[in-house]
Formats: structure tokens, sequence, C-alpha cells
């Protein structure tokens, strides 16, 4: 059987298993183990053992584990509203503040948790209730959580960032630094639309003022306000700031982001073990579905490269004799439509190691293809009608919200993350200054 057909019998089980509502990690790892044992034989369980070691023994996913226990922490500890309250009381008297305090803190939220998912529920959990209570129309209530919790995974630290650097051999640093100017790019593009947005139909927004009677803060609770949101905010910077000089390799940063949480949540006097206990369960869970998908992926991702799909691929672009750029046009347009059916993880470990060798073959700095990528996967899993954070968003919302009403609720975010993206195509510097000038 041919490389290009036994892809395409590859792609159809995995979409049979799918639709048949099949575990993701079990699915990929177990459709690519079935098909190359009767195409290859018994040599293809070798493919297990070694994805094993370069999997779990990898000193940069061992981050990922952290990563989540940070964001958990901060999450059920309070300190996300710490956030919250701080940014309110900075804008609380512009028109849309509270959703404009929604996309900064969501988006603070989700690069706690690093992960879609997670973030958007987390995220949902602390600002949908605020924002429906006060008026806000529930479009742009939905919308502006999806679009904060979701661009965690383009704000450092963020887990399929690492799972790029990881994957392609890259340096997370550099991944981290690169995804900085577009993130700040896509939150106040995001706030210029809502600002003008609530402005042309105020009945969407009411000010604060004109809802409910605001008590006026003494100066004593305004420092107290601005000091639990300024640590709490500055934890993230801490953990970024760390692996950006040297200080610390991404998982050690991510012992330190553990332990600075802990110390916050006890500085805070929010600190029980009931939440401590709670924290570690949750932790456990999502490390372990994680670790699966990671795992199922990558025995899938290696068993397709060394099919020779890469070959493949490469042999099939300079076939089509299209400028350089085309080419990365058509990998985004097919990460697009990966983001229908998959999660963030499996996109980044099925495309990375097939895409960006190519792309750095036609010229192309792997850092610019790598946060290109994710901004992409940002935009994939929030587009109607099957990315997948459509349906943790449904999970929050009120029961009569129905899938239609969020799906026009995301669409104007949505085109707020394209445009983003295409500027980052046209305009590389954007990504790629700010990684040179701090690492060189």
């Amino acid at each position: 059987m041919g490389v290009e057909l036994l892809s395409v019998v590859l792609v159809l089980c995995i979409l049979i298993f799918f639709a048949l509502g099949a575990p993701v990690g079990l699915a990929l790892g177990g459709i690519a183990m079935l098909i190359g044992y009767f195409t290859w034989g018994d040599g293809i369980f070798n493919v297990i053992p070694t994805t094993v070691e370069s999997t779990y023994f990898s000193f940069i996913l061992l981050s990922i584990p952290l990563y989540i226990y940070m964001g958990q922490l901060l999450t059920h500890s309070g300190i996300g509203d710490a956030m919250f309250n701080a940014s309110q009381m900075l804008i609380g008297k512009v028109r849309g503040s509270l959703a404009i305090s929604v996309v900064f803190i969501c988006s603070m939220i989700g690069a706690m948790v690093g992960i879609i998912g997670a973030g958007i529920m987390s995220s949902g959990s602390i600002a949908l209730k605020p924002m429906l209570e006060a008026g806000y129309d529930r479009r742009l209530a939905l919308g502006t959580i999806m679009a904060g919790g979701a661009l965690g995974i383009l704000i450092p630290p963020s887990i399929p960032m690492i799972m790029f650097a990881a994957a392609t051999q890259n340096s997370v640093g550099r991944m981290f630094l690169g995804a900085i100017v577009p993130a700040a790019l896509t939150i106040v593009v995001l706030i210029a639309y809502i600002v003008i947005s609530t402005r042309l139909k105020p009945e969407k927004a009411p000010l604060l003022s004109e809802k409910f009677d605001l008590p006026v803060l003494t100066a004593k609770e305004k420092f107290k306000i601005a000091r639990n949101g300024f640590f709490a905010i500055g934890l993230i910077f801490v953990v970024l700031g760390s692996i950006i000089t040297g200080i610390a390799t991404p998982t050690e940063s991510g012992a330190l982001g553990v332990a600075g949480a802990i110390l916050l949540a006890i500085f805070f006097k929010r600190f029980k073990l009931e939440m401590f206990r709670l924290v570690g369960m949750q932790t456990a869970i999502l490390v372990s579905v994680a670790m699966w998908i990671i795992f199922g992926a990558s025995v899938f991702s290696n068993f397709h490269l060394l099919m020779g799909i890469q070959g493949i691929i490469a042999d099939f672009t300079n076939g089509l004799d299209l400028p350089p750029i085309m080419i990365i046009i058509m990998f985004q347009i097919i990460m697009l439509l990966l983001g229908f059916i998959i999660d963030e993880f499996i996109i980044v470990l099925m495309c990375a190691p097939l895409f960006t060798p190519i792309a750095v073959s036609l010229g192309y700095d792997p850092i610019w293809f790598g946060v290109l990528m994710i901004i992409n996967i940002l935009i994939a899993v929030q587009t109607p009608p099957y990315g997948f954070a459509l349906f943790y968003i449904k999970g929050i919302a009120p029961s009569d919200v129905s899938m239609g009403e969020i799906y026009k609720s995301v669409t104007p975010f949505i085109l707020v993350n394209l445009s983003v993206l295409i500027i980052c195509m046209i305009f590389p510097e954007i990504i790629l200054w700010l990684p040179t000038k701090v690492m060189g």
C-alpha cells in the first residue's frame, strides 16, 4: 500500500472513531498501531517504547503538569477574582468596562491554565455571571469570554507552545517572546472592537452606574484591591521573566509558579486543605487526559513520519510550483480545517513535525511559523460549526442559550483573530522583533 493511500486510510479511520466517540489518544495511537501491524508487521510496536522515552522523559514536557497545577491553584483560590476586581477598579466608568476587564483577565487566567478548554471554563466561571447580571448582551458576554479564555494559549506560558518547541527542537523562550507582541495586538484589537460596538449600541453594555448603586471605595480598600491584583498578575511575569532571562528552564519556572501560587493563596488567606485536595485531584485528571492525548498523538505522528509522509508533502508542495507564501497559506487552511474535529494538542503534535521543516526549507523562521500555528489553532477551535471551544462555552452558558446564538456571538471575535493572523503573516517582524532583540 502506497504512502498516499495509507494516509487516506488513516484519516478516514480517525474520522470514524471520532464520530463514534472514541477517546482521542486511544483512537490515534490504536489506529496507527493497527494499520502499522497489517502493513509492517511486529516491527511497528518498536514505535511505542521510543515514543514513551521521547515523550514522557522530555525535560520540556515535564513543565506541563506544573503549569496546569499553577493554573488550578490560582483559579480555585480566588486569585482570578483579585485580578478582575483590580482591572474593574481602573476602568469601571467606561462603557463596556466589564467586557474589557474580561478580555484582559480571562486572557491572563487562560495563560495560567495554558490550554483552551480549561481556560474558557475557568474564565467563564468567574466572568459570565457578573456580565449577565450587569445587563450585558448575551452574545457580547459569551463571545468576550470565548475570545479571552482561548487567548491564553497565545500568552506565555502556553502549553501548546511548549509542545511545538519540543516537537520541532526549538527554543521555548524564543517562542514565548515571539508570541508577546501578537498577543498584545490581539488584546488591543479586541478591546477596540468592544469599545466601538458598545458606543454604537449602548444597550449592549449598560454602564454599571446605571445598573447598580456602586459603593464608594475608601483609599484603604482601593489599595488592597490594587495590591492583590498586582501580586496576582506579577506572578505570571515572574514565571515568564525567569525563562526569558535564562534564570530558569521552562520546567523550573513551572515549579517556581506553583510555589508562588501557594504563597499567594496563603497571603490572601484563601489557602484551605480542601481546596488544596480539590486542586490536586483536578490537576491529576487534566494531566492524565493530556498525557494520554500527547502519547496517542505522538505515536500517530511518529508512525506517519516513518511512513515517509514528510517527503511526500515536501514533493507535493514543490510540485505545485507556488510562491512560498502560498504554501504557508495552504498549511494555515489545513490547520484551520483540522480545528473543526480535533483539539489544540493534536494539531500541534500532528502538524508541527510535518509542516515546520518545509516552512524552514522555504526560507521562513521556525518561530514565526510556530506562532502563526498557535494563532491559527486559536481561530480554528472557535470556528463554527464544530470548533471544540464552542462546546466548552455551551457547557457554562445558561440552559436557554442555543448553539446558533453561540455561533453568532463568536463570529466578530474570530474575524479579529483572523485579522491578526493575516497581519503577522504580512509583517513577520511583529513576531520576530522581540526574540531577536532579547535573545539574538
